[in-house]
């Protein structure tokens, strides 16, 4: 009987031993992958504005992507009045090292949006957005702004390339959201992101507002107006509605419309 009980007593103590080298084990390979985690994640986020913009090569490799960014400038925007910001008068080093996902669930850094403003459904908007820029010889050649808002099943982050007229689309594209596979998730097809650039975002003869949306179905480009049509996302109405909605929110006025009016008038 003493036998047994010894038995079970080494087994439970050998069998806590394994749990607390394969906890340490786990933590330790947590602590020391973080750093690797986030020069991916940055790597990624930089991908995807350079392919926004029209500026990623094929089978580009991480150097590349980084001496293809060296074209960017990252700036801090207030959306109240579009006007630029120093990062410093907001707590940050520089505009990259600016959080603008983090900054949306601050109440010091956002708002609570109203329920007919909230358009995108993203329920508080940020203070404080961060555009990139493509210059040439100190003139706009390309912005490129993030947006997001919700679909049918999940958040859609990406961003919005416009070319320096701050009204035709350069390129435009999603790098994170959760839609489904072969309905919503045709936001990824190229075939359907290639229609964007060229496109028009405002129609300044009828409205201030964005005029560009998915319609249902596909564009007819023989008629007036197809300059501000999208195809809609064949069996995902309300991915297609989230898009148009996204776009028109922060590209309106709660989002980036008072600083694109600056940069059209080249304040």
């Amino acid at each position: 009987m003493s036998s047994n009980k010894e038995s079970i007593q080494k087994t439970i103590t050998v069998a806590l031993l394994l749990c607390l080298v394969c906890s340490v084990i786990v933590a330790a390979s947590v602590v020391l992958l973080r750093p690797i985690q986030e020069k991916n994640k940055a790597l990624n986020l930089k991908q995807n504005i350079l392919a926004a913009a029209g500026l990623l090569q094929e089978n580009a490799t991480a150097a590349d992507i980084e001496k293809s960014f060296e074209r960017i400038t990252a700036k801090l925007v207030d959306l109240d009045t579009g006007e630029y910001v120093l990062p410093e008068t907001i707590g940050v080093a520089s505009a990259i090292d600016y959080d603008q996902k983090s900054a949306s669930k601050n109440p010091k850094l956002s708002e609570v949006l109203p329920g007919d403003e909230d358009i995108a459904s993203i329920k508080r908007r940020e203070k404080y957005a961060k555009v990139y820029l493509v210059e040439q010889d100190g003139a706009i050649e390309t912005i490129i702004v993030p947006v997001h808002g919700y679909g049918l099943w999940s958040t859609l982050y990406g961003f919005v390339a416009l070319e320096k007229d701050a009204n035709t689309v350069a390129g435009f594209g999603f790098y994170q959201h959760a839609e489904t596979p072969g309905l919503g998730g045709e936001v990824d097809n190229p075939k359907w992101k290639a229609q964007w650039p060229g496109k028009k975002i405002y129609d300044f003869d009828v409205s201030p507002e964005p005029k560009i949306g998915l319609i249902k179905g596909s564009v007819d480009t023989s008629k007036p107006g197809a300059e501000y049509k999208i195809d809609g996302l064949s069996g995902a109405t309300l991915t297609s509605r989230g898009v148009t909605n996204l776009i028109h929110f922060w590209l309106g006025d709660s989002g980036f419309r008072k600083y694109l009016d600056r940069v059209r008038e080249g304040a």
